[in-house]
């Protein structure tokens, strides 16, 4: 069995979209376990030193960084930190974004700068390998102090409290504890903390979003390019010359793929009527292409990211410091994701413009691309779909990043609120996957209409697509068209080459 081992070398987003198609197991390497080990031990023979209050470590939390805890305290002090954060509300965050959580959590604490117990880290490889998901709830978190009150559900089952899903089955967390025959963890000082602080919600999102946003792009261009052959549109907005004098790297990326995809093409060929063809068909190089290089931008954020230490206090050994900063801070992520639900958001604007001018009876295509017009409706309905929901995203693009709201008795007084863009930026992902699946429906059904035959790729994608989705030949209920579509996109597995 293929195992994936925790180290100190970059995780990059090939690595976890391999770990997550193939399901791979964990593990912690030599490496991280050294390190983890010699954090921890520093962090005891320091305790038995300091006589001052470290933040933390022997003190209060928030607000409360003045108070000082007693020694035999200690882990109940940890262990009440847990618990009275664990006030998450709202919806379950999704299974997989979840074990996106515990890997990207797992890989923060194996860089031995957070003062974990070795025996802390194994038990969460232990929950990422058995599948068992812990519930967290995606309302709770300000993306300041760390992604509090989420990674306090995440943390729950480590002390036998909190609900995780086993096989399917919701069961406390201890029963979690009974049913594996483990005991429950002992944290020690500044284990609460370095579980709690950290911006793993907001990542496990983040990274979530753009392996999805990638996909969407991908096909945004698949499916743009299905809509111009079904438009009978041109091939000279996507010449390389245009693209080189005006070179931004997503633009003539985009270009450059319309042209492969329409090689061999009879229909994009054939002897056009008119000169010029609507800014939806001609522009998606530029358009597609400004969403390619936000992906870009997106993406060398979060790879900083997870693959940091993003809790508080620090501790570094070899210099002998224990030192508290503000790396749970969420502002960049908080920023890129308000960055990356715009840019999605314009894959699904753009593609409903297609939509609708495939269904106005332009380009000898029959209104609302139905052979009885009148008698069928047609495709009339599915446009106002696309329409609802391009507009629910313009909504939903209103920037989490701009707003902060004092907390922790004025301590706290600027937070990044990434985690809310974080929710709403899955959304956005979820809302434009339902767009494209609308615009592959009117696309292939604007195809059928051709005489001339579109290209091979372009002819076996449209073909693997009707398997699900028939052409329409007259009116049925087209609600269960688009579910299909949504599913047909939702299980396309693309390589990673092609995504990234």
């Amino acid at each position: 069995m293929d195992i994936h081992y925790i180290t100190s070398n970059t995780l990059n987003l090939e690595t976890i979209h391999h770990i997550l198609l193939n399901n791979l197991k964990i593990a912690l390497s030599d490496d991280a376990k050294n390190k983890i080990c010699k954090c921890r031990l520093y962090l005891n023979e320091r305790m038995k030193q300091e006589q001052n209050p470290i933040y933390g470590i022997n003190t209060g939390f928030g607000s409360l960084c003045n108070v000082k805890i007693a020694g035999n305290d200690l882990q109940q002090l940890q262990e009440n930190l847990v618990m009275s954060h664990a006030c998450g509300t709202g919806e379950e965050v999704p299974s997989e974004i979840v074990k996106l959580m515990l890997l990207l959590k797992i890989q923060s604490l194996s860089y031995g700068h957070s003062g974990v117990q070795l025996e802390t880290v194994e038990r969460l490889v232990a929950l990422y390998n058995n599948n068992i998901v812990p519930v967290v709830y995606t309302q709770g978190s300000l993306g300041a102090s760390g992604d509090l009150s989420p990674l306090a559900h995440l943390s729950l089952p480590l002390i036998g409290m909190g609900e995780v899903y086993v096989d399917d089955e919701r069961i406390s967390g201890e029963e979690l504890l009974t049913k594996f025959s483990w005991e429950k963890i002992k944290l020690q000082s500044k284990e609460g903390l370095a579980l709690l602080n950290g911006t793993q919600f907001m990542s496990a999102y983040g990274v979530h979003n753009l392996l999805k946003a990638y996909k969407l792009s991908y096909l945004a261009d698949v499916i743009g390019t299905v809509s111009l052959e079904g438009f009978d549109g041109r091939i000279e907005p996507f010449n390389q010359l245009i693209h080189l004098v005006r070179p931004h790297n997503g633009q003539l990326k985009t270009a450059e793929r319309i042209k492969e995809l329409l090689q061999d093409s009879e229909l994009i060929h054939q002897p056009k009527q008119h000169v010029q063809d609507p800014y939806s068909f001609r522009c998606m190089p530029q358009v597609h292409g400004a969403t390619k290089d936000t992906l870009d931008f997106v993406k060398k954020t979060f790879l900083t990211e997870i693959n940091s230490v993003t809790d508080n206090p620090n501790i570094f050994v070899d210099e002998n410091e224990i030192i508290s900063g503000g790396n749970f801070h969420g502002q960049p992520l908080a920023l890129a994701l308000d960055y990356l639900a715009i840019a999605v958001a314009e894959l699904g604007n753009i593609s409903e413009r297609r939509t609708y001018q495939l269904v106005s009876g332009l380009r000898e295509l029959p209104a609302f691309l139905v052979s009885n017009p009148g008698l069928n409706s047609g495709f009339m309905i599915p446009q106002y779909t696309a329409a609802s929901i391009v507009s629910a995203n313009k909504q939903l693009c209103t920037p989490s990043s701009i707003d902060s709201i004092v907390s922790s008795n004025g301590q706290e007084d600027h937070v990044s609120m990434g985690a809310n863009a974080a929710v709403k930026a899955k959304k956005v992902m979820d809302n434009v996957q339902s767009v494209l699946a609308i615009e592959l429906m009117n696309a292939s059904q604007a195809l059928s209409f051709r005489k001339h035959k579109t290209s091979p790729f372009l002819d076996s994608f449209v073909t693997m697509f009707r398997q699900d989705v028939p052409v329409v030949e007259e009116d049925r209920v087209l609600h269960n068209d688009i579910k299909a579509s949504e599913a047909f996109i939702e299980n396309l597995t693309i390589e990673t080459s092609e995504l990234l």
